[in-house]
């Protein structure tokens, strides 16, 4: 999989990688060439006594060695750009194939797991392909040039290769097996810990509120405890991989000196010629260190190219379509016909068989109790997620076959948790309208009744909006997403329970000024605060996943039993008929 993804974006970036495989070409036969010119010195130079000899070959070897730093250099520079490319192309893939997820594929791989993916996955590959080319490339041309180089200087000394080689072969082969597993269990585990911290600082309240701070550190302590331990255990192959080779460096120079000084005493050899095969030697297992410190990183970044293609991999389940329809007849219409919905896996259905229409100039109010598959069916709408059965219609097309855009356009949603935007308070209102001028948001914001507060900061519009929007209050931030709805001017505007954090005197200000406001529009309210939906053109009621009433408030109370318990449980009888 790794070859794969490094094959498929790497492609653009062919001329930087020929540059840098030329220069390390060079580099590298500089390299070799310098040994054998040392020899030359030793052996008729520093032997014969003849120190112009020595400061020819001498003032060689330091233009040799010149050129090889300008070819390194040059050739780390091209490494760092390709690979720095690399990495911003995967992690500009893998963040638009997230974008075009919709709920069910984000709940599949889960957020923390597609953070890390994004993050530290690419990073890993990333450093992969940067020592790659800095090291993989000089490695083999190495290798294979020192051997020649020193059956060259000596073919008698070279049977030493034949032992050597095999060796660090088998012990680099044993310790990458069992390296493998633990780099894939390794990333696991980063998720797992990723996950956990990611729930305590979102529920940090939920956790001080219900003093469960033990158990809380407890659990994060397992996670912790167990991506240590698998980190130690990967880092102690590490460890015992270096002292193998360099054990077997030492005892291969040992045998080296050994073997030479009986061949120089015979006559057999020449003192230089022993020193450049030292060299040579020295150069091939440096250079199968190269690889091993290679290997050592491929395992991971093997499995980090797996996750990295199981998200690239993944086709979103809201597929475009093929031939979208750009433009609408029938403006806010607004149609469910037989809508039925099912999650992956679940045993039975949260909606089965509903069906509503709601017109422009019309309030649509839908309630229910907890579980009722109420913020289900308004998520349907905007295409969030694809209906089972049925069909959802948007100004009398089905929205499976509406361009994207222009859906996203015709219906705004207020999700039930609003989000806010790290920025201010205009660019978070600008999502709405990027083109808004600053009069259309205050107006914006004076009809979500968000005026007075955004006034009351030093900043105004320019106030600052932390991550979530956690600078401000529930209230506000409920308001400040029913202004962003209202920005954009759709034609259908969908409420998911944006009224709950709102006291009843600014609910009841609001739903007054959105009146006037969305007259012309189709307006889908989702509430479980009676006060919030009684004035409602017309009332749905959701009794586990399928519509049991349609009607007006007082059609309603006169009778559906299950819209008159929900109402009775917040109001008195009098006050439900006032």
């Amino acid at each position: 999989m790794l070859i794969r993804l490094l094959r498929a974006h790497l492609g653009p970036y062919r001329a930087q990688i020929t540059m840098l495989v030329v220069l390390q070409l060079a580099a590298t036969f500089v390299m070799l060439v310098l040994p054998t010119l040392n020899a030359d010195i030793i052996d008729h130079g520093v032997l014969t006594g003849d120190t112009g000899y020595i400061l020819r070959i001498g003032g060689i070897m330091l233009a040799i060695t010149f050129g090889q730093i300008v070819c390194s250099a040059g050739a780390s520079f091209f490494a760092a750009r390709a690979a720095m490319a690399f990495g911003r192309d995967i992690r500009a893939g893998v963040f638009a194939r997230v974008q075009s997820f919709s709920a069910r594929e984000v709940a599949h791989f889960g957020a923390p797991s597609l953070i890390t993916r994004a993050t530290n996955d690419i990073q890993q590959i990333q450093l992969l392909v940067l020592f790659l080319f800095s090291l993989m490339v000089s490695a083999p041309i190495m290798c294979v040039g020192g051997i020649a180089m020193a059956i060259h200087q000596d073919v008698g000394l070279s049977t030493l290769l034949v032992v050597v080689v095999p060796v660090l072969g088998i012990i680099i082969t044993l310790l990458i097996r069992r390296m493998v597993p633990l780099g894939r269990a390794m990333q696991e585990r980063l998720d797992t810990v990723n996950r956990v911290l990611r729930e305590q600082l979102t529920g940090l309240r939920v956790i001080r509120a219900f003093v469960r701070e033990d158990h809380e550190r407890a659990r994060f302590g397992v996670a912790n405890a167990e991506l240590t331990d698998t980190s130690l255990r990967f880092g102690q192959l590490m460890a015992l991989l270096f002292p193998l080779v360099f054990a077997t460096v030492n005892v291969s120079s040992i045998a080296v000196l050994w073997f030479g000084a009986h061949r120089i005493d015979s006559g057999s050899m020449e003192i230089g010629a022993l020193t450049a095969f030292l060299s040579y030697l020295m150069q091939i297992l440096m250079a199968i260190m190269m690889g091993t410190f290679m290997l050592i990183m491929i395992p991971r970044a093997e499995v980090c190219a797996e996750r990295i293609h199981a998200v690239l991999a993944t086709e979103s389940s809201l597929r475009p379509p093929p031939a979208p329809v750009t433009s609408l007849t029938r403006h806010g219409d607004l149609e469910l016909r037989g809508v039925g919905f099912r999650y992956p896996g679940a045993e039975a259905p949260v909606l089965r068989d509903i069906s509503l229409v709601a017109r422009p100039g019309q309030v649509t109010a839908i309630i229910g109790s907890t579980g009722s598959g109420k913020s289900t069916l308004l998520s349907l709408i905007p295409r969030l997620s694809d209906v089972s059965d049925g069909a959802i219609l948007v100004g009398g097309v089905d929205v499976r076959e509406l361009d994207p855009k222009l859906l996203a356009e015709t219906v705004a949603l207020v999700p039930q948790k609003p989000y806010l935007f790290t920025g201010t308070v205009a660019s978070n209102l600008r999502y709405g309208d990027p083109d808004a001028t600053d009069d259309d948001l205050w107006h914006a914001l004076e009809i979500a009744q968000a005026r007075e507060f955004v006034e009351g900061m030093p900043e105004g519009l320019a106030a600052p909006i932390t991550q979530g929007g956690t600078n401000v209050s529930g209230g506000q931030r409920q308001r400040l997403a029913i202004a962003r709805a209202l920005v954009r001017r759709p034609e259908i505007y969908l409420f998911d329970d944006s009224f709950s954090a709102l006291d009843y005197t600014t609910d009841a200000a609001l739903r007054a000024a959105l009146t006037r406001e969305t007259a012309a529009a189709t307006v889908v309210i989702v509430a479980q605060r009676v006060a919030t939906i009684r004035d409602a053109d017309q009332i749905i009621v959701l009794d586990e996943g399928h519509v049991v009433g349609v009607g007006t408030h007082a059609q309603l109370m006169a009778g559906n039993e299950t819209y008159r318990e929900i109402v009775l449980s917040q109001l008195t009888e009098k006050e439900a008929a006032a």
